[in-house]
Parts: C-alpha cells; sequence; structure tokens
C-alpha cells in the first residue's frame, strides 16, 4: 500500500510538471489564438478579438489561464476545439481506439520477435548470432516513416497483400489494416530488445544453477525456459514496458502516412492548425500513458522476479535485490 501511494504521488508530480511545460509551450508558441478563433486577422475586428480573448481567458496572465486550464483538465474538461468546436474529451476518445490497437499490435510484433530472436542468439552463438545482430542493427536504423513508404510500396502497392489506408473493421479487420503500420512502427525498437533479452539470457547461462541443471541431465529446453528465460525476465520485461510506452507516442508519424484517424493524426492537424486546446490535452494524455505504462510494467517485473519481492519486504535497494 505504501508502495501504491508512493508511486501515485510521483505520477501526480510528473503530471503537474508535464502540465505546466506543455501548457507554458502552448503560451509562447507564435500565434494569436483569438485570432484562429476569428477565423483569421482579415476576418475579425479588434473589439472581436477582444470578446474573444475575454470569453476563453486569453486576457488573463500567464499563471491565471494556467490554473483556469488545470482546474479544467482535474474536473475532466479538457476544453473545446479551436478547429473542431467540439469537446477535445469527445475527440481523443473517438480516435484513442485506433491508437491503442495499432500501438499495442507494434509492442506484440516488437516483444515476441525481439525475446525470440535474442533467446536464438543467446543459445545458439556464432553465425546465427552475428546475423541478427547486423540484421536488428540495420532495422534500428530505420525511421518509421521510411519503412512506412517501404512497406507500402512492397506489400500494399507491389503485392497488394495489405491494405495502405484506414483502421478496418472488427479484429481480423483491424489486424489486417494495421499490420503495415505496426510493423513500421516495430522495426525501431526490434534491436533493443533483442540486444537486451541475448545479453540477460549470455548472462545467466554462465551461472551456477544453470551449469547443475544441465549436469542432472534435465532436456535443454527445460533449462533455457526454467532456469535461464525465467530468470532474464526481469530486464527484458522492463524493455518491453518502455518501448511499449515509446510506442504510443511514436503513433504520430505512422498514422499521418497510413491516413489512420488516430490521437497521433489528431495531434498533427491540431498542431498545424494551431489548435492549442487540442494539442495540450493530447501531449498530456500521452505523458499520462508513457507514466501508467511504466509502473505497471514495474508492477509486473516485481510479480514475475521474487528476488525483487524478497529484497523490498527486506528493505534492500531494487538494484542490489536484483543482483542477488
Amino acid at each position: 500500500m505504501i508502495a501504491l501511494m508512493r508511486w501515485l504521488g510521483q505520477v501526480v508530480i510528473t503530471l503537474l510538471v508535464a502540465s505546466f511545460l506543455i501548457f507554458a509551450a502552448m503560451y509562447l508558441a507564435p500565434g494569436d489564438p483569438a485570432t484562429v478563433l476569428a477565423g483569421g486577422a482579415e476576418n475579425a475586428s479588434e473589439e472581436t478579438l477582444a470578446a474573444i480573448r475575454a470569453e476563453y481567458h486569453l486576457d488573463q496572465p500567464f499563471l491565471v489561464q494556467y490554473v483556469l486550464w488545470l482546474g479544467g483538465v482535474v474536473r475532466g474538461d479538457l476544453g473545446r476545439s479551436f478547429v473542431y468546436g467540439q469537446d477535445v474529451g469527445f475527440l481523443i476518445a473517438t480516435r484513442l481506439e485506433t491508437t491503442v490497437w495499432l500501438a499495442l499490435y507494434a509492442a506484440v510484433l516488437t516483444i515476441a520477435i525481439g525475446v525470440l530472436l535474442g533467446s536464438l542468439s543467446a543459445v545458439r552463438r556464432g553465425p546465427l548470432d552475428s546475423v541478427v545482430s547486423a540484421t536488428t542493427a540495420m532495422l534500428a536504423g530505420i525511421p518509421p516513416f521510411v519503412a512506412a513508404v517501404g512497406l507500402i510500396a512492397a506489400f500494399g502497392v507491389g503485392l497488394a497483400w495489405f491494405p495502405v489506408t484506414g483502421a478496418g473493421e472488427g479484429v481480423l479487420g483491424r489486424l489486417h489494416h494495421l499490420t503495415l503500420p505496426a510493423v513500421s512502427l516495430a522495426v525501431v525498437s526490434l534491436a533493443t530488445i533483442t540486444r537486451v533479452t541475448r545479453q540477460s539470457m549470455v548472462d545467466i547461462l554462465v551461472q551456477d544453477h544453470v551449469r547443475v541443471a544441465r549436469t542432472r541431465g534435465i532436456p535443454e529446453r527445460l533449462v533455457i525456459g526454467r532456469h535461464v528465460l525465467r530468470n532474464a525476465v526481469g530486464p527484458i520485461a522492463t524493455m518491453a514496458g518502455m518501448i511499449t510506452a515509446s510506442l504510443l507516442a511514436g503513433t504520430v508519424v505512422v498514422e499521418s502516412v497510413f491516413g489512420l484517424s488516430g490521437v497521433g493524426s489528431l495531434l498533427v492537424n491540431a498542431i498545424n492548425t494551431k489548435d492549442f486546446p487540442v494539442t495540450q490535452a493530447v501531449l498530456l494524455c500521452m505523458v499520462l500513458a508513457y507514466v501508467v505504462t511504466t509502473g505497471l510494467t514495474e508492477l509486473v517485473q516485481h510479480v514475475a522476479d521474487p528476488r525483487l519481492r524478497r529484497a523490498r519486504r527486506a528493505g534492500v535497494p531494487r538494484q542490489a535485490g536484483a543482483a542477488a
């Protein structure tokens, strides 16, 4: 319970700092929100602009504007879009499903393939290890938008195996439509999870309990599964959580390339049209998603690794407990 309260406190502090920085960035951004709301400087008189500023509290000092905005956020009121004229929370809610599908699909592909390749590299050293390391390192240097364009050209237009626009309907339809966008996101993070898995397993393979298990005649697949991979899950779970959190923010570019109506494309449109309420809300939601995802990752790590639970009960720092 104490750990949960400590984590919630950290989340609140992080969100407060992030909200202040986001609001300050929007406040200092070039352009007048009142002019945007009026439809352009040529369509508004000084009296109209003054009325708009008074209605939206744009004539108030910075700290007053921030407190008013933050108070609305706490009450669940994210404001109204300058461009769409709709509640910002509604706009985000209607697009959130596509973004979550895309991020989770990419995370599953990254983690599943990365753990598999990392395990093979650790267990079967030699040419296979070199090929996997070289291939994943090469993929890590490809930006998501470049990967997206290449996949569209090869598998969307050339072979026509996958659609290149839209999110699809139903589970199978979504998986079919989001395969290319998910792969575009996954290629960058694949090398990271592969390297972490490989190194974690290599460190475990040389430990005494693995040698003892092999001398007892335990089948190699059971040695790898029960004694190696299980003990290496801590660093892998941590990196998997960080990758999942980063993928939530990484959907911005990919959604634009594939024409997906998600939160990422909403953010891009909001920035281009100076729709400040939408921009602020989406960025704050991304920070919240990152904090929550990393927190859940830490929880899963403690559940999966009994050494961390024993260390916490004994009051040992987490690094020392993990190294025990």
